[in-house]
């Protein structure tokens, strides 16, 4: 499978990547994924792989801090607890 390289900020405290940019396309060069130029024009076959596979995460900047859905996630654990 084609994969794509994407640039992003790495949240350190959870670890999450926020993608910013895809900058370029990784060619797996086989005939048997349709992202490839090596894939034929036409091809119908179901046992083509037709997505890419998993993304190559380049960090162009790190935040020492949790991203905002496990910031809301804590946020609305800690509201779920005090009303107990």
């Amino acid at each position: 499978m084609c994969q794509r390289i994407a640039e992003g900020t790495r949240w350190t405290r959870c670890g999450h990547f926020q993608r910013h940019l895809v900058v370029a396309i990784v060619d797996c060069n086989t005939r048997h994924c349709e992202r490839s130029v090596y894939h034929k024009r036409g091809c119908r076959l179901p046992t083509c792989a037709r997505n890419y596979g998993p993304e190559i995460q380049r960090d162009v900047d790190a935040v020492d801090d949790f991203c905002w859905v496990c910031k809301a996630a804590v946020e609305r654990a800690a509201r779920g607890s005090a009303l107990r």
